[in-house]
């Protein structure tokens, strides 16, 4: 019954939009970079509020909640998902490409966020010495000294796995001298490797790239997945005319939160940079 209420909702607009799918608040970082970057497309963003953080949870676990928010997405109008959370796109994104996708939805694409923030921090980087700070979900996947490997064997990689950041920023208390001091500890093993390049390894991180930067100095190059990601899905797009040509074009943003909508927007307005409205979603 849950999934013909989609399809009527679906048909009711009849957008075909590019979905973007978060543990939480962090994808707006993402999409608020890809709306400026590809700003005629319809969106649709949907962050599982209710069972974030997915850092600490078992692959297991995070690709079926990742599952879901894919039959989600696609029964909204999406052709075209993001993984705006490196969780996912380390544990689940692989898996849902190779053996999901082409018996449920063959013909839809899903792209995640650490490959394209890989290549650029290869890229950048002068010395070959790179530090990735992430959950410690994407850290215990090694994907992305497996990704950066793949593309200069000769790099170096230095991960920190950082678990309380996101509970801090989803909680809107990031700001905070406390917080700051967990920073700080957390960066400071990296920087003791005289890392030159710092991937931020999860898209909650992007909102505390300032405070990250007054840390880490002039010297270290910040890969921030809400820069890089736009870039990239623009460049994708051009080259898969197919896709693109699917998308409707009207500027419009669907905003949908598993938990309660009150924090989502309030928070979620922050992230974004302007007023969001938020729907609540039931995933099953």
């Amino acid at each position: 019954m849950r999934s013909l209420r989609q399809m009527k909702s679906r048909s009711k607009d009849g957008r075909k939009r590019i979905g973007v799918f978060d543990s939480g608040f962090g994808g707006l970082t993402i999409l608020k970079g890809i709306v400026q970057e590809l700003p005629k497309y319809d969106y649709v963003y949907l962050g599982d509020t209710a069972r974030t953080p997915y850092g600490t949870r078992s692959p297991e676990v995070v690709y079926e909640f990742t599952k879901q928010a894919v039959d989600f997405l696609f029964t909204h109008g999406s052709e075209l998902i993001l993984f705006a959370c490196n969780t996912a796109s380390s544990d689940a994104l692989r898996k849902i490409q190779r053996e999901y996708i082409p018996k449920r939805y063959p013909g839809k694409k899903v792209l995640g966020v650490l490959i394209p923030a890989a290549e650029e921090a290869v890229r950048v980087t002068k010395r070959g010495r790179i530090g990735v700070i992430a959950t410690e979900g994407t850290v215990l996947s090694d994907a992305f000294p497996r990704e950066l490997s793949k593309l200069d064997s000769r790099i170096r990689v230095f991960q920190k796995a950082c678990p309380l950041l996101v509970p801090l920023i989803e909680a809107g208390e990031h700001r905070t001298p406390a917080a700051r001091l967990i920073l700080k500890n957390y960066l400071r093993p990296l920087l003791l490797k005289h890392i030159d390049t710092l991937i931020l390894g999860c898209t909650h991180y992007g909102i505390i790239e300032r405070d990250i930067r007054k840390i880490t100095g002039k010297n270290v190059r910040i890969i921030s997945e809400g820069s890089v990601v736009p870039r990239k899905l623009k460049k994708y797009l051009a080259g898969h005319s197919d896709v693109e040509q699917k998308l409707s074009r009207g500027g419009h943003i669907a905003f949908y939160s598993t938990a309660a909508t009150n924090k989502f927007e309030r928070l979620g307005s922050v992230f974004f940079g302007k007023k969001i409205h938020v729907k609540r979603a039931a995933l099953l």
